[in-house]
């Protein structure tokens, strides 16, 4: 049985480890963080995403975690609301659309605890060196002793430790879309119900919506600038950095500011796509935001994930064991739905156009091709 490791246990890690267990490999999930992660904004499950799930038999439980939007409103500077849909918000397209919305920290759970009984999960390390030959890939851990394995997935994000251990540093292909996000939750003193709330003045912004049984809200604060703080990641120097950028903002501006002081949870980064020539090095091969980050922007990332993880494991299975036949299968099957799912986020028109351009991007590939 051929021994595979997966760096990241977030969406496409998860989804990978499952996808691989049932086509006869041995996967270990090597995961930085103490446990499943929490926090985050909601997400989507679109299109060839949900056949996915759908096989994975969590279709009925994605659906009982959806978010229940009712619809929203559109703010100016002073609150006022100067529009409002009951057919339509920001963050999940048309509400009478078969996809799902739920919370990335929800949707990881699931997948955790699908793939949990499947796959070896390590939590609190990470790789910090890859070695290959012909006949497996040694790997260095900061914690655990090395281990051997016949191939390495990462499947770790953005900031990717494999890609940069395997393809070099990531300004080579990280591309900046002009944008920052910092999302964090709070308690729900806006009592909100079922309904999104979205400002924006100028070159800044927010989106704010309630979530588990309206007791909490997920706040999302959106800013342009040029790429910052590079290589920072002292969440109390970005709460600053975002304070500073939303100060000019009116209405609950100053009780929101005030919630992400407190919050647990605050996320903060630039908006950016990762663009490669190619997805894998030897035994080593990417997936998900590692290999083709389309940003939050895009609304795809989810869907990009749990597609990139079960074709990924498909054409492993189909290869008997050829490494190099199966990862030029996954590249020549993803590339045309990757292009189409990132450009939502740099093409993306607006309006009517936006929603033929998202209905084309997310059926974009066969699953059995």
């Amino acid at each position: 049985m051929k021994t595979v490791l997966i760096s990241g246990a977030g969406i496409a890690g998860s989804a990978l480890a499952y996808w691989l267990r049932q086509h006869g490999f041995a996967p270990t999930v090597v995961e930085h963080a103490s446990g499943p992660r929490s926090g985050g904004q909601a997400v989507d499950i679109r299109g060839a995403a949900l056949d996915v799930v759908e096989r994975m038999g969590l279709l009925d439980g994605a659906r009982a975690n959806r978010t229940r939007m009712r619809g929203m409103s559109v703010l100016d500077g002073d609150g006022k609301e100067i529009h409002r849909s009951t057919e339509t918000t920001f963050s999940s397209g048309r509400l009478d659309s078969d996809d799902i919305e739920l919370l990335r920290e929800d949707l990881v759970r699931i997948l955790h605890e699908r793939a949990s009984s499947k796959a070896e999960f390590v939590f609190g390390d990470s790789v910090t060196a890859l070695d290959q030959d012909e006949d497996g890939i040694r790997v260095a851990f900061e914690h655990s002793r090395p281990r051997t394995f016949d191939l390495v997935v990462g499947a770790d994000g953005l900031y990717s430790a494999v890609r940069r251990l395997a393809f070099g540093p990531e300004e080579q292909f990280a591309r900046h879309l002009g944008m920052h996000l910092a999302i964090f939750s709070a308690d729900n003193f806006l009592a909100l119900e079922d309904w999104q709330l979205w400002l924006r003045d100028g070159e800044a912004g927010y989106g704010i919506y309630p979530v588990r049984d309206n007791s909490e809200l997920r706040i999302t604060f959106g800013f342009a600038a040029e790429p910052l703080f590079a290589g920072q990641r002292d969440a109390e120097q970005q709460k600053k950095l975002v304070a500073r950028r939303m100060a000019a903002l009116r209405w609950e501006t100053p009780r929101l500011l005030k919630a992400m002081r407190n919050a647990p949870d605050f996320y903060f980064d630039a908006m950016m796509q990762i663009r490669m020539d190619r997805w894998s090095q030897g035994r080593v091969v990417l997936l998900g935001d590692a290999a083709y980050c389309a940003s939050p922007l895009s609304g795809q990332g989810t869907s990009l994930a749990l597609v990139g993880a079960y074709v990924l494991a498909d054409a492993l299975g189909r290869a008997a064991g050829d490494h190099l036949t199966a990862f030029a299968s996954y590249e020549g099957r993803m590339r045309s739905f990757v292009e189409l799912n990132q450009a939502l986020a740099t093409e993306n028109p607006g309006g009517p156009a936006a929603e033929a351009s998202v209905e084309r991007a997310k059926n974009a590939i066969a699953l059995d091709g």
